[in-house]
């Protein structure tokens, strides 16, 4: 096989694909929620084409799907690899220029000329990756890796696996929108995606196979005030902004992202809008244990209720709370080999497995509330959603790697 080919077609497709604006747009009513995600498709499907693969579309939601038949009778199952198109809206993905560095020796990286920096002494991972071939951003931008390593990883996975005539089964891939969101699987055509388990690549450092993740709710709560000169405000005024304030004062201090690890729980005030007529708070609600998931919910209906009788309130502040996901780890238990064979692949890699739980969620947690189980495998990549997101090509490569080795398994 020729390596540095394989090795060379992975890279310059990553910086092909991060040169795509996908960044998904919070707030978004429909989906694909912006026009970059929409071209990237299409880039897509004709490179999908040109690999030889079956049944390409892009729907006008721009999901992606194609299919591979197997081309051995032994291998008759069916398996799927997902990665999304968008990037997080929590950082600008437009004109991202990536910066490759080669034999990293360690110690600070200097992003562009700016005064952003990468170094080891808040990021103690970087030990692990002196002598491989970093690459990061101008200190401008994310570098796009989550998910753009994803997709690089399945194609090139895809371009080995035709080109060499490796054995597999049946290969059933998607690229979705809008995932950072939370929106764009509502419209995946899983009627036309029928496989035994599928894999999300979307995972951080190597060797990471994840399988749980957290139960997750947003809950938006409104503040109604009444505005007048402040001259002439006392006995009349309501602040919404002061409400909102007084009301955020409830919650646990440290059950927030901050001060919690691992299967810990939290509140999380992601956003605060508003004016002294009209505010707006909005959490997100997560807790990997579905008892202590519902019991947080109930906290801030209960604290609502609270709130607005000790207030008394001519306009009761209001609690709208939404599902968002669930954990897929009683589905993905249904489905063992998916888990096992990725462990296998691994280590015929010589990959250290890194079970660990997914502080967040995956379109594998939205198929998996489907019936589809739907485990999440690493891309390489370290930082998401920051200027400081980097990746290593040697990562990627592990990530190819694996991919290849996973198709040829039997079914057990």
């Amino acid at each position: 096989m020729e390596t540095n080919h394989y090795k060379n077609n992975l890279l310059n497709r990553f910086l092909c694909y991060v040169s795509f604006d996908t960044q998904s747009k919070h707030n978004a009513k429909c989906s694909p929620s912006s026009i970059g995600q929409v071209k990237l498709a299409k880039h897509l499907e004709k490179e999908l084409i040109n690999l030889g693969l079956q049944n390409v579309e892009v729907s006008k939601h721009a999901v992606v799907t194609a299919y591979l038949p197997s081309n051995r009778e032994e291998l008759s199952h069916t398996i799927g690899f997902i990665a999304h198109l968008d990037t997080s809206p929590e950082c600008s993905g437009k004109n991202v220029k990536p910066e490759i560095i080669e034999n990293y020796r360690g110690g600070d990286i200097a992003l562009g000329i700016g005064e952003e920096f990468i170094s080891p002494a808040y990021y103690p991972f970087m030990h692990q990756l002196i002598g491989k071939t970093l690459i990061v951003t101008d200190g401008n931008t994310l570098l796009g890796a989550d998910n753009k390593a994803g997709i690089a990883e399945i194609m090139t996975a895809l371009e080995i696996i035709q080109k060499e005539k490796y054995p597999h089964c049946n290969l059933r891939i998607a690229f979705t929108p809008d995932e950072e969101i939370g929106l764009g699987m509502q419209y995946f055509p899983l009627e036309d995606f029928p496989c035994d388990w599928a894999y999300t690549i979307d995972g951080g450092e190597v060797g990471e196979l994840e399988y749980e993740n957290f139960n997750a709710a947003t809950a938006k709560i409104y503040f109604s005030g009444r505005s007048i000169h402040t001259g002439y405000a006392k006995d009349k005024m309501v602040n919404a902004l002061s409400l909102a304030c007084d009301f955020h004062q409830g919650f646990p201090k440290d059950e927030v992202p901050e001060k919690t690890d691992g299967k810990e729980g939290f509140f999380h005030l992601d956003h605060f809008v508003g004016d002294i007529e009209k505010a707006e708070l909005n959490y997100l609600i997560r807790d990997f244990d579905l008892q202590s998931f519902e019991q947080r919910k109930q906290f801030i209906q209960d604290w609502t209720a609270k709130f607005n009788a000790e207030r008394k309130l001519k306009q009761p502040v209001e609690c709208v709370i939404h599902d968002s996901y669930q954990n897929m780890y009683e589905v993905v238990q249904k489905a063992p080999q998916s888990i096992s064979i990725a462990e296998k692949a691994m280590d015929l890699c010589s990959i250290k497995v890194i079970h660990k739980p997914i502080r967040g969620g995956t379109d594998g947690a939205f198929l998996a509330e489907k019936g589809l189980p739907c485990p999440n495998i690493f891309t390489g990549g370290y930082n998401f959603h920051s200027k400081h997101e980097l990746i290593s090509l040697e990562g990627m490569e592990k990530a190819v790697e694996v991919i290849t080795e996973i198709v040829k398994f039997k079914k057990m």
